[in-house]
């Protein structure tokens, strides 16, 4: 009887320590149901419920935000992507946490929507460089919010501090766009930051090339990171693309002639013609000539025939 009752706790998720402390308050002759309530009043759980209220780390989710879930195909069509082969991604946090706040307040979520839409994109590299005054308690010609995700992202290692310093009284900052722009460069990655560094570029003509083809703008639509599916234009490369090492081109679709059948021009039509498939694509004044040629060599070589003796 022992062991029949307990296989069957056992089976139930319950450890065999607190079944045979229970057993042995109640006595072997006690009903399962008075067991099973000793148990629950000692507190024991079963496995599988203990295991689902383990706390789960918590992660930061845009409401209404465009990334997709982490099993979704990027790359291509059909194509898989992986960390490896996605862009290390360098974020201007000032200028993100000023245009997530209307250009009024330093808004650190809006820092942190630009790093979970990268995170849950694929990509393991994302550095933000913030001046390290913004550390500093808030004050009422800059006011910050949400300060409380800068120490967050630090700790995460994601959050870099620029340096900066007092000297009699006045703050000097060290030029963190230079920062940027440098550990982008040298990580061959992309810039995020709505701001054009036109000094750097006049600074540094290799820094231009890279700004210029490197540069990912962005817009915040109600508390939404929205880049631009198209950012060096709409004859540039996709957002995947652009965010790839190793970029997927499309394949190159024919526009169907428009004339169909009774078009004229032949091989030199530019359309796509699927009657033509398996047929030498002549223009119909070649074909002309073609014929034409055929019955007159014909004849000469009749009359080389009848002079021949």
């Amino acid at each position: 009887v022992h062991q029949s009752k307990m296989d069957f706790f056992c089976k139930l998720g319950y450890g065999k320590q607190d079944i045979c402390k229970v057993l042995e308050n109640l006595g072997q002759e006690a009903l399962e149901d008075d067991v099973l309530k000793e148990l629950i009043r000692m507190g024991s759980k079963p496995q599988a419920l203990e295991n689902q209220a383990q706390p789960s780390r918590l992660k930061l989710i845009a409401r209404g935000s465009c990334s997709t879930t982490p099993g979704l195909k990027w790359l291509g069509e059909g194509g898989s992507d992986s960390s490896d082969s996605l862009r290390p991604i360098v974020i201007d946090g000032s200028n993100v946490a000023m245009s997530h706040g209307n250009k009024e307040v330093f808004s650190c979520w809006g820092i942190q929507l630009a790093v979970d839409w990268f995170r849950e994109r694929g990509h393991t590299y994302i550095k933000v460089f913030v001046p390290l005054w913004r550390k500093e308690p808030p004050r009422q010609e800059s006011p910050i919010a949400d300060q409380y995700i800068l120490e967050e992202l630090e700790k995460q290692s994601v959050l870099i501090y620029t340096p900066s310093r007092k000297v009699k009284g006045k703050r000097v900052v060290c030029y963190d766009d230079r920062y940027i722009v440098k550990v982008a460069y040298e990580q061959d990655g992309v810039i995020v930051s709505n701001d054009h560094y036109r000094d750097l570029q006049n600074e540094n003509p290799e820094w231009k090339w890279f700004i210029e083809q490197r540069l990912l703008m962005y817009s915040f639509v109600s508390n939404r990171f929205m880049p631009p599916d198209d950012p060096l234009g709409r004859h540039g490369p996709t957002l995947s693309n652009f965010l790839s090492k190793k970029p997927v081109l499309p394949e190159k679709k024919w526009q169907p002639c428009p004339y169909g059948k009774k078009c004229t021009y032949g091989n030199k039509c530019k359309f796509y013609h699927p009657e033509r498939q398996h047929q030498a694509q002549l223009s119909v004044a070649d074909e002309l000539r073609a014929k034409t040629k055929v019955p007159l060599a014909l004849g000469k070589e009749e009359e080389r025939r009848q002079c021949s003796p």
